[in-house]
């Protein structure tokens, strides 16, 4: 028989708790509207474009997190943060902007994949 561990379980740093969410959203396993309320600005719609064109979503494993970090700004009410997503052999880059709203939640402002840069219009952007 197991025996229940004392230890709290500790949550996960905001920004890697974000980066799963996305992680989930652009693989294909959540809808891209289970980040409303969690986006800013032009993230959402950055979203709903992206959502469909990442390699992400294609047959064959799901997207991991391998590493993610957080470079804190504006007197640590913005977060920009980078990742490494895993699928089989192949490395995909994530990167995204977080801010603290006045009711001290964080939401996502920005949304960028490897590859596809910013996609205005349905058309990548340098």
């Amino acid at each position: 028989m197991r025996r229940a561990s004392s230890a709290p379980r500790r949550a996960l740093p905001v920004h890697t708790a974000f980066a799963e969410r996305l992680v989930a959203v652009l693989s294909g396993e959540r809808p891209v509207h289970s980040m409303l309320g969690l986006t800013v600005g032009e993230a959402y719609e950055q979203l709903v474009r992206l959502a469909p064109r990442t390699v992400a979503r294609a047959l064959g494993p799901r997207p991991v997190l391998r590493r993610c970090a957080a470079q804190p700004h504006s007197g640590d009410t913005v977060l920009e943060v980078f990742a490494s997503l895993a699928a089989g052999p192949r490395v995909r880059a994530l990167a995204f902007r977080l801010e603290l709203g006045h009711d001290h939640r964080w939401r996502c402002a920005a949304v960028e994949l490897d590859g596809l840069g910013r996609l205005v219009g349905g058309s990548p952007q340098p």
